[in-house]
């Protein structure tokens, strides 16, 4: 079966000869736009804006499906199909010869590139037999007037060149007619009033030829107010005096040029050390492509400074025998402050002068330049470098259509277009690993010098954080300075500022600021700001005061660019260095701010409250009506622990950038907010971190409230590390100062507290004592949670001190009081129960209390009473006998006693693992 398309004339569609039927106008102008881009998706607005402009009516898209439609139908029995994809409408043509359009582009490029002017001539001839008439005839929109003048000019550049070739050939006499036809239509061409004068002058017609000239002369004059150019003037002269240059002569026979091969990369990176992954990464992509029968191309992407120009060289030099017939390199200046982006047309023009293409052949049209290419690369092993690339159309032109041949581009943008249209293998370039930095820092100032102030190398390392320029800037001052010592590098970003833009960390940064719009830049200077290792959309849309989705896309923008790093689920990274100078491009902005210290404050405290659903929170101190008006939406526990779990670090963050700007409010409420949150994960010492921050900022506020809350939530911090002495302190000055105020409420919980530290403490008779207070006061208070965890609590210092049957009423009570509630603080007196059943030799029973509470711990997150769920279930087994699941049970509960910190815990374990007929 044979196919052909049509665009130079009449929008048509060929099949075995015979026409498709295609619809009216609307469809053809459907059908051109898929053609001229064939093989390339098209989104469905550039075909509405290409059929329909800024007319497209109302149901445009409705409208353009039904003409695809139609158009499938049509296609049915071409080896052409039209497909939808992420990226749009593609028109899937398995030979784009079979388009009139391409087939005149590559024959044009082929007689540009033939010696043999003959074989040149004819090659033109054939190409120009393809057209019949205007392109896209008949077809009506602001596109395809655009695509039809521009495949004019590519005809009468062609129209051109055949004559020219024909000239020489001696064919003046056959060509006369169409020369004297094209003079009509085009009355100020000067190159074609050119042959034709010299036609009429070799036909015989001397004197029309020079009427000719004086005719063109008057209508330069009177259209243009300018005379004839010079080459013009001189053939007038020629034809005037009759010069006998301008008979036919034949050419002379030259001797065939040795193709050239060219070899441009820049010397290979001195220094390069490291990146082992990444070279076997790129040569698996391009060794795949060969495989394939593809053309390999790799696009390296990364922050500048990150060393893609460095890998890129050091690769291709590594590799420069795989390729014997040349390597073209190009720096296309797609990110520097003091030059735009390179033209690539300009590039195009340079490897064809490498690859031994001389300038008189180099055809006038741009289109025709990029078949020149591809045809005269065709066939030969050649590796095409394009450093630097701005976006993929500074690329696409330079892509071979021969497999043999193989492009690798580096640039700070991730090139997407590249990886989706032209099936780049994608490779993202990201800050060097600790031992790499250490040994490329080593190899360029000496390991020895490193080793005689090895703190101060290690500050170095750790401020340059794997970022390779910032690493060569230092290794360069200390290289050049034998004398300098490690320790007087400044702080800062000055450090890495050697007064050269190519050397300077700040200078290599702000090119790629001036690649965003205002709004971008701005957004990345307040990401430079925000405290924590990350931030998420919903944060970054608060900072920002934007709306969530434009958030999105400027950040997916400033990822493209490699100044933020997605790190996955809608969570981006900025590298330290960046974010120090992004952060410096202005001043703190305290609003900014204050909106995202709000947005984690009042999503912690909604999310504590799901996981805590009967704390108190006190009274004075509370938010002001709209302080935290746009918290995540955290709808059940599994949301909850999601989001705590990736913010924990910012939230640490954001409690510290408080204390630092005096939001005393906003320290204790954080600290408050992770109350569950860290008890529930055990996340005992960054607890006693928030806690200490809590009360210290407690301490500059008046209100009593808020300091027994922080000097009680201190002293249980410093319970559960083994701070014996200063848990009862700060436990004690909480009670004092709720007893002072008369809060009966906060006495209790205190009073609870204090039981839990002596437990701690191993005292579990003072513990009682404190629970039995504790409890008394909840049965008041008429809080049936609260009253559940104090009968539970007696419960349990009850059955340690051996008194089970008192012990058991106690813990029963309080599940059924929790499950009236429907509250996870079941498990807890589910455990207690178990222990109860342990102890008093009911050991079935003890097996199911244990994997009822293990059930609850584990769907509420809470692995800290998980832990000790799990020493006790095991304990059971080994009093069953059953050895082997104790062993098993104390191993998953020691390393989560490990993973905790809880060491004391841990090592215990491990003498009844070895010994379990002795567990108790």
């Amino acid at each position: 079966m044979t196919v052909a398309f049509g665009l130079l004339g009449r929008v048509t569609t060929e099949i075995d000869g015979r026409p498709a039927e295609i619809g009216h106008a609307r469809q053809r102008l459907v059908l051109a736009a898929l053609l001229v881009d064939a093989n390339r998706p098209l989104a469905p607005g550039q075909l509405i804006d290409r059929v329909w402009g800024e007319a497209a009516p109302a149901a445009a898209i409705k409208t353009l499906r039904s003409y695809l439609a139609r158009l499938r139908t049509a296609l049915d029995r071409a080896p052409a199909e039209i497909e939808r994809d992420a990226g749009g409408y593609r028109l899937v043509v398995e030979d784009e010869q079979d388009i009139d359009a391409r087939r005149f582009a590559r024959l044009v490029a082929e007689a540009r590139a033939t010696a043999d002017r003959a074989a040149a001539a004819e090659l033109f001839s054939r190409a120009l037999g393809l057209w019949r008439g205007e392109a896209l005839a008949g077809l009506d929109s602001s596109w395809a007037e655009e695509v039809r003048g521009h495949l004019a000019q590519q005809r009468a550049a062609a129209e051109r060149d055949h004559a020219d070739l024909a000239l020489q050939l001696g064919r003046h006499a056959e060509l006369l007619p169409e020369l004297l036809a094209g003079s009509h239509a085009q009355p100020l061409d000067e190159r074609l009033a050119g042959q034709l004068m010299l036609a009429l002058y070799r036909t015989g017609r001397q004197s029309e030829a020079l009427a000719h000239y004086r005719r063109l002369r008057e209508h330069l004059a009177a259209e243009l107010g300018t005379g004839p150019g010079t080459a013009l003037e001189q053939l007038h002269h020629r034809i005037l005096t009759n010069d006998p240059r301008l008979a036919v002569r034949e050419p002379a026979a030259e001797p065939s040029p040795k193709a050239a091969v060219p070899r441009q990369l820049p010397a290979p990176p001195a220094w390069f050390t490291g990146r082992d992954g990444e070279l076997a990464a790129l040569s698996a992509a391009f060794a795949a492509a060969r495989e394939a029968g593809t053309v390999g191309i790799a696009a390296l992407s990364g922050a500048g400074g990150i060393g893609k120009t460095a890998l890129a060289l050091h690769w291709a030099h590594g590799k420069a025998a795989e390729f014997p017939d040349g390597q073209l390199y190009a720096n296309l200046r797609g990110f520097e402050a003091d030059a735009s982006p390179v033209s690539w047309t300009s590039v195009l023009r340079g490897f064809l002068h490498a690859l031994g293409v001389p300038g008189d052949a180099l055809p006038a049209d741009v289109d025709a330049q990029v078949a020149l290419y591809r045809s005269t690369i065709a066939g030969k092993r050649i590796l095409v470098v394009l450093d630097n690339a701005r976006e993929t159309a500074q690329v696409a032109p330079f892509l071979p259509g021969d497999p043999a041949c193989a492009v690798l581009v580096t640039s700070r943008d991730r090139l997407a277009g590249l990886v989706a249209s032209h099936g780049a293998h994608p490779l993202r370039l990201d800050v060097l690993p600790p031992s790499t930095a250490r040994a490329l820092l080593g190899k360029r100032v000496g390991d020895g010098r490193l080793e005689q102030d090895a703190a101060a190398a290690a500050k170095l390392l750790q401020r340059c954080a794997g970022f390779p320029l910032a690493l060569s800037i230092l290794a360069g001052r200390l290289a050049a300075q034998p004398t300098l010592s490690l320790a007087s590098l400044s702080d800062g970003l000055a450090a890495f500022d050697d007064g050269e833009p190519g050397a300077s960390l700040p200078a290599v940064l702000s090119w790629s600021f001036t690649a965003l719009t205002e709004k971008q830049a701005r957004v990345a200077e307040l990401l430079g700001q925000a405290p924590g290792p990350d931030i998420a959309v919903p944060a970054a849309a608060n900072l920002c005061d934007l709306p969530p989705a434009e958030t999105d896309t400027i950040l997916r923008a400033l990822e493209r660019v490699s100044l933020v790093q997605d790190t996955g689920s809608g969570r981006y990274r900025m590298h330290d260095l960046v974010r120090l100078y992004a952060a410096g491009r202005t001043g703190p902005d305290p609003a900014a701010q204050r909106r995202l210290l709000d947005f984690y404050t009042g999503t912690a405290l909604a999310g504590n409250t799901v996981l805590h659903p009967h704390g108190v929170l006190v009274k004075t101190g509370a938010p002001e009506p709209g302080q935290y008006p746009h918290p995540h939406p955290l709808p059940d526990r599994a949301a909850v622990l999601a989001w705590f779990d990736a913010e924990h670090a910012n939230l640490l963050a954001a409690q510290r950038s408080a204390a630092e700007h005096g939001l005393q409010h906003t320290v204790w409420r954080l600290a408050w907010a992770l109350t569950a949150y860290h008890h529930g994960r055990a996340r005992l010492h960054d607890d006693l971190a928030v806690c200490q921050a809590a009360a210290d900022a407690a301490g500059e506020l008046t209100e009593t409230a808020v300091q027994v809350v922080a000097n009680r939530r201190l002293g249980l911090a410093c319970a559960r590390v083994g701070r014996h002495d200063e848990a009862e302190s700060c436990l004690h000055r909480a009670l004092v100062l709720a007893e002072r105020a008369g809060d009966v409420s906060a006495q209790a919980i205190i009073e609870h507290n204090l039981a839990q530290a002596w437990e701690l403490r191993g005292q579990d008779r003072q513990a009682l004592a404190h629970a039995v207070r504790a409890l008394r006061r909840f049965e008041t208070l008429g809080n049936p949670v609260w009253h559940a965890q104090a009968l539970n609590g007696v419960g349990w210092y009850l059955t340690r001190l051996g008194e089970h049957d008192e012990a058991r009423v106690h813990c029963e009570q309080a599940l059924a009081l929790y499950r009236e509630q429907g509250h996870v603080g079941a498990a807890d007196a589910l455990d207690s129960l178990g222990l109860i059943a342990h102890h008093t030799g009911r050991h079935a029973d003890a097996l199911d209390r244990y994997h009822e509470a293990l059930v609850v711990y584990r769907d509420s997150g809470n692995t800290y009473m998980e832990a000790d769920t799990l020493d006790h279930l095991g304990r059971t087994y080994a009093a069953l006998g059953e050895h082997g699941q104790a062993r098993e049970v104390w191993q998953r509960a020691q390393d989560l006693y490990r993973a905790q910190g809880r060491t004391g815990r841990a090592d215990g374990l491990t003498e009844l693992m070895e010994t379990p007929a002795h567990a108790r």
